[in-house]
């Protein structure tokens, strides 16, 4: 099935390690991203290792933003192996992630443990029906840093960057706005 989303108000989050009872055993599905040189256009690969089952999709996908609300539109086209055997020529940097969900305060979260050049970039992904659940949202406690309006974390921006790269980003970050626990203690 090929769809046209229409555009989800969301909110990430910078997160040190999977919140628990979520352990790297868990349940998850295993994701490879290449964004394709030149071009707003990802190939991704989904396999979900405890039935081995494999999807491939063109995906399209464009960020909004607006004050202090993202949303998110996709594209997406479901293709077959063979479809997708042709695409896989194109270059373009990868990003390799485990993607979990969970439930948190009545929330289904998406957490996204990066693998390859990125190990040790964690992040969660909540997204809403309207602008004013999102702006109503506590984030969780397991949350470090809002990254939800920082282009630096678009997936065809950190693809080909490394975690140093995304510590510089964070520190330089850090010191404009602040962190969450010292929002917090305010």
């Amino acid at each position: 099935m090929n769809k046209i989303s229409e555009p989800e108000p969301f909110r990430s989050f910078l997160i040190d390690k999977l919140p628990e009872p979520l352990t790297p055993a868990s349940s998850h599905l295993q994701i490879i991203d290449r964004y394709i040189a030149d071009t707003e256009v990802r190939l991704r690969r989904v396999r979900d290792p405890n039935s081995s089952a494999l999807n491939f999709l063109l995906q399209k996908r464009l960020a909004i933003r607006s004050g202090n609300a993202t949303l998110c539109r996709r594209e997406d086209i479901h293709l077959s192996d063979v479809e997708y055997s042709i695409f896989d020529r194109f270059v373009g940097n990868e990003v390799r992630k485990n993607r979990y969900f969970h439930e948190f305060d009545r929330r289904m979260m998406v957490f996204d443990i990066y693998l390859g050049e990125l190990s040790g970039l964690a992040t969660t992904r909540v997204n809403f029906v309207n602008a004013k659940e999102l702006e109503d949202y506590v984030p969780p406690p397991f949350a470090v840093f809002e990254i939800t309006n920082d282009p630096f974390f678009d997936g065809h921006n950190i693809a080909g960057n490394t975690f140093s790269s995304v510590q510089a980003e964070v520190k330089r970050v850090g010191q404009i706005s602040p962190s969450l626990a010292e929002l917090a203690d305010e």
